[in-house]
């Protein structure tokens, strides 16, 4: 779960530069900008929204007084964790002190700079600083509150176990006041007769090694009366990686509550995995608490927690569980309105779809709800007398007239020149569309692949790699507008281009690369031109063989390795050695089933967790980060595997990043695909998956627009983030803009009408 987003409030008494650069810092960092002419207006938006961040101008006098305005804010009960920037003049002579604005309440002071950069660098810089002290400062605030409801009794110590702090549990347990205990050392604490002289000295030895403890141990009550406790003693790992603080969670023991055999075997089997691991999930001990203590009195109630206790302990367990069973040991310490929160967290976790968005309503945005309807799911799985067959038996063979492989030395001069700056993002395909006669991808694979040196890592002939790519072109369907081979050029094309890219590089080995660019070639052969949806639909052959699941990528990734190997002419993986075949072929395969846009969002946040976040976080540790950990994070197995499936959908849906006119003839081609769809649905009396693609209505502007917006801005955020890429981030936004304006003007085609 993400943290929401910080909400800034901007004080300025009139529109300029400066408060501007702060406006576009606001929009492009994704916090929640309100702003605010006048020092009411600011107070009473202030006392409304209660922003995390405030800044106010302190460049004027004339217009108010900006620490007036601070001191007010301050004197709201809710500002205690709001940072407040002060706006200043750029010094004309000597630096002035900043004890002013400091008494007056600003956290700092921000050098009057307009450019937009720097303004967005000051906002990351106070986001991840202060910002994010002051939210962990709030969340510290209900910490305590949890810490004061609890019902076992928790005492807190410094690393010099001075004690800091105890809940009301354990003053009503040790029959102390808090004001007797706090700052005492423990040693002053009379203690019980009744421990084993050397339990203290065992004790000390265990958490000063920076390890849990947990046993039985006697403590002794303010009257004088020994009680015997269940006790864990955690050590807190504070600055400096030293120990700074002792936790101790206690829970008496006595004859109506005791211990049952089976829980005490699972706490003894927790102290050994105590010792034994440095990284022991803290609060998944807790929860051999709750099998310790019951707040009721009847059996069922022990044998349940008996039960959680015997569950919690089980050495296999998935990730997602440790997750709930952490979030339930919170809740029941937690006040009401956190363990309803933890409840609704509970009821999401708990869904298979934990990476697809749900959309609002169906009235918000048909065109969303169509491409998404469309595109993330099976279709409605309607048995229909009207099947649509797809057969897979139909021969895959080179037709006679491409039969003759061509050299790489052959290529027409006109071909030759249209591939000039293949390696340039504005690259024009549909040019070399044009020039091929519709076989593209043979003549771009050949250049491409040369480029790369993929025959010398397969150690496979040049004829054989020609003649591979004209029996995978040849089984492209050239009557599709969009899935055709041109199509498949152009992804092979992005893949290359991304491939060159210096922190792709830095993450992947030949072998990726070459996956990638096999991968990027096949990833729609023998696409029919419709979706999955309508195949499933329509009861199609394709569908029944793969269980209405990824029905067309399994099929893509099958057939291309069928083609490949069942004839050696075009058997291009015929000289690998077995092992290096065997990983080859995974990584195509997981290439390939990752275009399925069902697990789109799966696959962009599992990029931007695993990936971007790590890699921002190294940056902001230290300039560019610690090489080997930036190394590690781009290189894992796991990450690499993640690279690989973003750098293909970046690639397979790139078509709004690439310059307008290409942009818009994809558009156009997509479009008619759809429609064709639409109509034959119509006429075959199927479900009509994407009611809006219906040729006599259709908005292609509006449906462009909802692509970009729920599927590719994002995505390519998070890819261009990665593998900076500026020029795309520009189409993208130039694209998006002509969208707008066709949509705003009320048209629905491609293009303007003429003047």
């Amino acid at each position: 779960m993400t943290r929401r987003r910080a909400a800034v409030l901007l004080v300025f008494a009139k529109e300029d530069s400066q408060s501007n650069g702060f406006c576009w810092a606001c929009e492009k960092a994704n916090f929640r900008c309100s702003t605010a002419r006048t020092p009411e207006s600011a107070l009473e938006c202030f006392m409304e929204k209660h922003h995390d961040l405030v800044i106010i101008d302190h460049r004027h006098s004339r217009h108010f007084d900006a620490e007036a305005l601070c001191r007010s804010i301050r004197a709201v009960n809710s500002s205690e964790n709001t940072v407040i920037v002060a706006v200043v003049k750029r010094p004309d002579r000597e630096e002035a002190s900043v004890m002013p604005l400091i008494n007056a309440g600003f956290n700092r002071r921000y050098v009057e700079n307009a450019n937009m950069m720097a303004c967005y660098n000051e906002l990351l810089q106070l986001e991840h600083g202060e910002v994010r002290a002051q939210f962990k400062l709030r969340a510290g605030n209900a910490i305590f509150t949890a810490l004061e409801q609890s019902q076992e009794a928790i005492e807190i110590t410094s690393e010099d176990q001075v004690i800091q702090y105890v809940n009301p549990a354990y003053e009503s347990v040790m029959g102390y006041q808090r004001g007797e205990l706090i700052g005492k050392e423990i040693k002053e604490v009379p203690k019980s007769e009744k421990n084993k002289p050397d339990l203290l000295e065992t004790i000390n030895s265990c958490i000063r090694k920076g390890k849990e403890w947990q046993g039985i141990y006697y403590a002794k009550k303010k009257n004088g009366e020994s009680i015997q406790q269940n006790v864990k003693i955690t050590p807190v790992i504070g600055q400096g990686g030293k120990i700074r603080h002792y936790v101790s969670i206690n829970w008496p023991l006595n004859d109506n509550n005791k211990i049952d055999k089976s829980t005490e075997r699972v706490q003894a089997e927790s102290q050994t995995d105590i010792q034994s691991s440095k990284h022991k999930d803290r609060r998944k001990g807790s929860l051999d608490v709750r099998s310790t203590t019951s707040r009721g009195s009847d059996g069922s109630s022990q044998r349940r927690h008996s039960s959680m206790a015997r569950i919690h302990s089980m050495t296999i367990e998935a990730p997602i569980t440790k997750v709930i069973n952490i979030i339930n040991a919170a809740q029941e310490s937690s006040p009401m309105p956190v363990a309803e929160a933890l409840d609704r967290v509970l009821e999401i976790l708990r869904t298979t779809e934990l990476y697809s968005p749900q959309l609002g309503t169906k009235d918000e945005d048909p065109h969303t709800n169509d491409l998404v309807g469309g595109l993330m799911t099976d279709g409605l799985r309607r048995l229909s007398g009207n099947e649509y067959i797809l057969s897979t038996k139909q021969a895959h063979h080179i037709p006679s007239h491409l039969a003759t492989p061509l050299s790489l030395n052959d290529i027409p001069p006109r071909i030759a020149a249209t591939m000039e700056n293949e390696d340039s993002w504005d690259f024009d395909i549909v040019n070399l569309e044009a020039a091929t006669m519709k076989r593209p991808l043979t003549y771009l694979g050949m250049k491409i692949f040369s480029r790369f040196g993929v025959c010398e890592f397969l150690n496979c002939p040049e004829a054989t790699m020609r003649s591979w790519l004209q029996v995978i072109e040849a089984n492209y369907h050239s009557s599709n507008s969009y899935h055709n081979s041109s199509h498949a050029a152009d992804v092979l094309h992005a893949t290359a281009y991304f491939l060159c890219k210096e922190r792709v590089k830095q993450s992947l080995d030949p072998i990726d690369e070459v996956a990638a660019l096999i991968a990027a070639t096949v990833h729609d052969v023998d696409h029919p031109g419709r979706t999955n949806s309508f195949l499933c639909n329509a009861g199609s052959e394709l569908a029944i063989l793969y269980n209405d699941t990824a029905v067309l990528e399994s099929h893509h990734a099958a057939l291309a390795f069928q083609i490949t190997t069942r004839d050696d002419k075009c058997n291009i993986f015929k000289n690998m050695e077995r092992n290096e075949y065997r990983t080859l072929r995974q990584a195509i395969i997981d290439m390939v089933l990752a275009t399925e846009m069902t697990k789109h969002f799966e696959h962009v946040n599992k990029f931007v967790n695993s990936i971007n976040k790590p890699l921002a976080a190294l940056e902001e540790n230290g300039g560019n980060g610690d090489e080997e950990s930036v190394k590690s994070v781009l290189t894992s197995p796991e990450n690499r595997i993640l690279v690989k499936r973003m750098l293909i959908k970046c690639a397979d849906i790139s078509n709004p990043c690439r310059p307008l006119e290409l942009c818009i003839e994809w558009a156009g081609r997509i479009s008619e695909e759809y429609f064709a769809q639409t109509d034959e649905e119509k006429r075959q009396g199927l479900p009509v998956v994407m009611p809006v693609f219906d040729r006599n209505t259709c908005s292609i502007p509006k449906s462009q627009i909802s692509f970009i917006d729920y599927f590719i801005t994002d995505m390519f955020d998070a890819w261009d983030a990665f593998a900076d890429l500026p020029n795309l981030m520009q189409h993208l936004d130039n694209n998006f803009k002509y969208w707008k304006g066709l949509d705003d003007r009320k048209l629905h085609s491609l293009r303007p009408p003429p003047e």
